[in-house]
């Protein structure tokens, strides 16, 4: 958990407003949720290995008896714990409102969220999620849309390029039914398969193997592996290409649905790759899945998923939901700062014997125009002081004497 000095904050939140404003511009409207959920509901085993780093939240007025007793029983000690993602309690929020809220409800939500990991570059135990969501479109329409709109979001910060891997859990199933994994095989092979960019087609062998699995369904995902290239082209024929014969016909028209449609919005462009290994850990996702990449970096900006199955669990009906989660604080750190500290920002350096009614109305002409002004008496060391203005964000200083105006005030960049 970290703590932001001011120019930090300021260039996170002018990044949170582009998101905020593209995501609003699609036409998704904003909710909160509370930081907390029920213990139980956030371990339902709908948050795959994200449950076990929640932060669970001691009961109310347990003494220390009362804890020894519990001790070996998490839910014994908590009720209540903090949330680890943004999806359980939007299942949540929706159950709870629904009779509110439109058939197809698009909701955004940007907010913390909390996990115990062990604190490393790129891994926090607080950090933003930035969440887009549809309730109530089991079309491929539904994905189209958060597709389209946080590639939006990527260009609006300059990070034009962008591009979707995507998959689908349907498909990932069919295949490994295709090469014989049984049913009871399959969440260890998947979790191998999702190691293929990191130890290669002879690594996933190899821990196949030892896993023990059924080796003569190793051998035909071996071969799988070991075919010719297959086709790029997010089509029928390019998709049904990546797979092995026997995938379900409504998987890839759901896919080559999904295609057609982003390549509508996006005037002929289709800048999605479909890549049958694409697995994604959450134990919730039940149809397509999709990750966000950029060119600049071998990791990737975020994803998400349908998840059909969860609300049910809450509402006792089925309802089709999908979502997408924008990586904030990879997004964040991956922009030069010249490109999200957009702000006017102006520093007045005034004389000691300046009068205040005269100072504070230079500034308040600034502020009308629509600056952020910052005021400081001028000390002993001039260049300390706009070293550590321009380190704050600010772009422009100017200094204020006892005949200065807003009409004679001379502005001057601080770079």
């Amino acid at each position: 958990m970290r703590d932001f000095l001011p120019a930090d904050k300021a260039r996170r939140e002018r990044v949170l407003a582009v998101i905020r404003e593209r995501y609003r511009a699609h036409g998704f409207d904003e909710i909160e949720t509370p930081v907390m959920e029920d213990y139980d509901r956030l371990h339902a085993g709908l948050g795959g290995d994200n449950e076990k780093l929640s932060f669970s939240i001691l009961k109310r007025g347990m003494d220390a008896d009362g804890i020894r007793a519990a001790a070996d029983d998490q839910a014994a000690l908590a009720d209540l714990g903090l949330r680890y993602d943004l999806t359980v309690p939007l299942a949540r929020f929706y159950a709870t409102h629904r009779a509110q809220l439109p058939a197809v409800f698009r909701s955004v939500q940007v907010a913390p969220v909390w996990r115990a990991e062990r604190p490393q570059k790129g891994r926090y135990r607080q950090f933003m999620q930035c969440d887009i969501d549809i309730i109530g479109d089991a079309s491929a329409r539904a994905e189209a849309e958060l597709m389209i709109a946080s590639l939006d979001v990527l260009d609006a910060l300059g990070l034009e390029g962008g591009s979707i891997r995507v998959n689908d859990r349907r498909a990932l199933d069919a295949m490994l039914d295709v090469f014989g994994f049984a049913p009871e095989e399959r969440p260890g092979v998947l979790i191998t398969i999702d190691k293929l960019d990191k130890v290669g087609p002879t690594g996933v062998v190899a821990e196949l193997r030892e896993r023990s699995v059924s080796p003569a369904a190793v051998d035909a995902f071996a071969e799988y592996l070991d075919r010719p290239a297959a086709g790029s082209s997010f089509d029928d024929a390019g998709i049904r290409a990546a797979l092995p014969a026997g995938i379900p016909d409504e998987v890839v028209a759901h896919l080559v649905d999904l295609g057609t449609t982003v390549a509508a919005a996006r005037g002929g462009d289709v800048p999605l790759v479909f890549d049958p290994f694409l697995v994604r850990g959450m134990g919730y996702y039940t149809g397509t899945i999709f990750e966000l990449a950029h060119p600049s970096v071998d990791y990737s900006l975020g994803g998400g998923g349908r998840y059909d199955g969860m609300i049910g669990r809450f509402l006792g009906q089925q309802v089709p939901a999908v979502g997408f989660s924008i990586g904030f604080e990879r997004l964040v750190d991956l922009l030069p700062e010249s490109d999200v500290d957009g702000d006017r920002s102006v520093v007045l350096v005034h004389d000691r014997d300046v009068p205040l009614a005269q100072l504070l109305a230079v500034k308040a002409q600034l502020v009308a125009d629509g600056a952020r002004v910052r005021v400081e008496q001028r000390p002993k060391n001039m260049k300390a002081l706009l070293e550590r203005s321009a380190a704050d964000g600010y772009t422009a200083f100017a200094t204020v004497g006892t005949d200065t105006t807003s009409e004679t005030l001379e502005l001057k960049p601080l770079s």
